[in-house]
């Protein structure tokens, strides 16, 4: 199916206003393709590109003035016109269906997420008349504690990859600065060479919205960069890469052919060394921040510091941290006080 005009529109405003991650305007996009979709089948109609094209123009035209409302009775009746004239009972039936295909409640937050935030922009921009997403309450969703593993877990998995080859030491530079900072995995393939502050003993990092962040390197994490530096700056095909005048938009973790890596290989890197370390396989990257933020509370490190090394923009997304550590303790007491339960 083509993508409608006006979804376009609204997928340039997430990356080129909001400053959104590809990753996250891509789920966006397919969000509001279902719900296209959905529209399509209900209303009988097959998109027309012309048609939406001339739909959409007809609405910016008329944004701004009186003819937002009636622009839907020019011309034939497009997805466009259904789209921007929908109101909250045409939204409750599309949620129904995501129901009725039992997708959990996490997911339906999502898409409802994605709604209103195209149903805000539309009315901002003139294109619809009303909010339908006003009317629309985001379900209730159990919060689910983020997993974290153990000190000696994480050893046992840094200490995995070889020593005896560039990208071996690059693998154990990658996962000692995920587990040393915390930054998000999308961050780190997005490193470049001069982001790394080596007297500072810190990186430079760009977080959602582009946001740059400066983040504490520990003594670990920068011997395995060092190292791996050093490998690197040793092979001519490799450190050529790192020099001249685009040295500051060289990646920091190459590639075998001396590109940039992407998330997914990081991914596949980390589920090899997870087999070999004989870790739990449902480890993730992120499981890697998860432990990095609860490991610091359990040491005694403040909320307010946790949120700004994350990079997180509210305080009640490091909050749920808390609840991690709490969790633990209250374990531990359980496990090892004598009167903790009764017998």
């Amino acid at each position: 199916m083509s993508t409608l005009p006006i979804t376009q529109a609204f997928a340039s405003y997430l990356t080129d206003e909001r400053h959104f991650s590809p990753y996250t305007a891509r789920c966006y996009g397919a969000d509001l393709r279902q719900y296209v979709e959905f529209l399509c089948d209900a209303a009988g109609i097959e998109l027309n590109d012309q048609a939406e094209r001339d739909a959409l123009a007809r609405r910016e035209a008329a944004s701004g003035s009186a003819g937002a409302e009636v622009v839907g009775s020019i011309g034939p009746k497009t997805i466009t016109e259904i789209v921007c004239g929908a109101d909250a009972d045409l939204i409750r039936q599309f949620l129904a269906h995501l129901s009725e295909e039992q997708y959990s409640a996490a997911t339906m937050a999502r898409k409802i997420a994605t709604l209103r935030s195209f149903y805000k922009w539309g009315e901002r921009r003139g294109l619809t008349a009303t909010n339908p997403m006003t009317l629309i309450r985001t379900p209730r969703q159990s919060k689910r504690l983020p997993k974290a593993i153990t000190v000696e877990q994480v050893e046992k998995l840094l200490s995995s990859p070889s020593q005896a080859d560039v990208l071996g030491r690059r693998d154990r530079a990658m996962l000692e600065t995920l587990y040393s900072t915390g930054i998000r995995v999308s961050e780190l393939v997005g490193l470049n060479v001069t982001d790394l502050d080596v007297p500072g003993e810190a990186l430079r990092v760009r977080g959602k919205g582009k946001k740059e962040r400066l983040v504490p390197l520990g003594t670990h994490a920068l011997a395995a960069i060092a190292s791996y530096i050093e490998m690197v700056n040793a092979d001519a095909k490799h450190s050529q890469v790192w020099q001249g005048e685009n040295r500051h938009q060289a990646p920091l973790f190459l590639n075998k052919h001396s590109g940039r890596l992407s998330s997914r290989s990081v991914r596949r890197k980390l589920d090899k060394y997870l087999r070999e370390a004989g870790l739990d396989p449902s480890i993730s990257p992120h499981t890697l921040r998860h432990s990095f933020a609860t490991h610091l509370l359990d040491n005694g490190a403040d909320l307010r510091s946790v949120q700004e090394l994350l990079g997180h923009q509210s305080l009640s997304t490091t909050q749920v941290y808390t609840h991690l550590s709490s969790q633990r303790l209250q374990d531990a007491y359980k496990d090892a006080h004598p009167r903790a339960e009764a017998g």
